[in-house]
């Protein structure tokens, strides 16, 4: 309790901290689970403090029902499946490239729109690693969004120019998986 209290004493608000609000650029990737959960999250707190957001989702397919599009449906926030699935299953990559391109036309357009306080770029990573759309896009819609607008991105092996970009990057990496068990997904935990 010492400790704890010593440490509660000497703590000292910085002075240099801003005040109000201001949009960030959040990104969490990684080889962990939990990016898109995290961002869940955050949307989840921003709606219930009467933020408007959305959730654009690159690998989902539009007619997807995981648990994350359950919930969203019986709270009323928006999301929108973009993709073909999981790229490594992909049977036409030229469409799931096409399908990329088109998915940031709408969430650049959704960004630059003012209809929202956070939108969530999920599985955002991929699009840009594998050059479906072009960094210098992005980088020129989140430069020119609302100064109060939120924007989220995950995905493995984010780009380092959006890393060196973002206000705030979390890093997800596996210290243990119930994968490498043989514990395959279930429903209600990956999906």
């Amino acid at each position: 309790m010492r400790e704890l209290t010593a440490a509660r004493d000497s703590h000292q608000k910085r002075e240099d901290i801003s005040r109000g609000r201001r949009g960030l650029v959040i990104v969490n990737t990684g080889n962990g689970k939990g990016k898109t959960t995290a961002a869940l999250g955050l949307m989840l707190r921003a709606h219930g403090r009467g933020l408007r957001v959305k959730m654009f989702q690159f690998l989902k397919h539009e007619s997807a029902k995981f648990g994350e599009h359950r919930t969203l449906d019986a709270l009323g926030i928006a999301y929108q499946g973009l993709g073909d699935g999981f790229t490594w299953r992909s049977r036409d990559l030229e469409n799931t490239a096409s399908l990329a391109q088109h998915g940031w036309e709408l969430a650049s357009a959704a960004i630059l729109s003012g209809e929202y306080d956070l939108v969530v770029l999920d599985e955002f990573t991929y699009p840009l690693k594998y050059g479906w759309v072009a960094w210098a896009d992005v980088q020129a819609t989140l430069q020119a969004r609302d100064s109060l607008m939120h924007v989220v991105i995950t995905g493995r092996d984010a780009l380092p120019e959006l890393i060196a970009f973002a206000d705030t990057v979390s890093e997800v990496q596996p210290l243990k998986h119930a994968y490498d068990a043989g514990i395959g997904a279930q429903r209600g935990m990956e999906y």
